[in-house]
């Protein structure tokens, strides 16, 4: 059985999609979510679903906790769902190939140190693209830069504002995330 750690930073919904595929999976388990905010709705979400969860600073990730927690945890994989910080290069090499991300819009347009949520959506409207989706990619040194491993794309309509853009790219997010997940492990 694979262990699966989740890192995020808020709201933590696609934390929750993940959590909920994997209940009673013979394949994983979520065995802990990390967060680098001590308030985020994701620990509140691990604690409803009785799962191991903790807040860290960025110091003490620069530091290395995570680095040392999941190998205490013996963590097999790693999914950054929501996750803002850029992940330091000594857990990116302890995870090679097993430690993903999800961005909300097609890299490599829209990517990047401060495009994530809303922002994201905003972009999409500004720019008049006529689409965007979801990409998920292996975690590198630089910001939304990974190997991409799956895209899956949704119409923008000229009438859309950016909530009704993050309602289409959640529902992808929601549908195919655990899914992409499960076929990495």
């Amino acid at each position: 059985m694979k262990k699966i750690a989740i890192l995020a930073s808020g709201n933590g919904s696609n934390a929750e999609e993940i959590i909920k595929h994997f209940k009673g999976s013979d394949l994983a388990q979520i065995i802990c979510i990390a967060s680098n905010k001590k308030d985020a709705y994701v620990l509140e979400r691990a604690k409803n679903h009785n799962i191991p969860s903790f807040s860290f600073t960025k110091s003490e990730m620069e530091a290395g906790i995570l680095e040392k927690t999941f190998e205490e945890m013996e963590v097999d994989f790693v999914v950054l769902a929501g996750f803002l910080l850029k992940i330091p290069d000594g857990l990116i090499q302890n995870f090679p190939d097993r430690m993903i991300n999800i961005h909300p819009a097609l890299l490599p347009k829209h990517g990047g140190k401060g495009m994530y949520g809303m922002r994201v959506h905003e972009a999409v409207k500004e720019n008049g693209d006529q689409e965007t989706g979801i990409t998920i990619h292996f975690v590198n040194e630089k910001y939304d830069d990974g190997r991409v491993i799956f895209q899956k794309a949704v119409a923008v309509e000229e009438s859309d504002s950016p909530e009704d853009i993050a309602n289409k790219v959640h529902a992808l997010e929601y549908k195919y995330f655990p899914k992409v997940i499960e076929s990495l492990l």
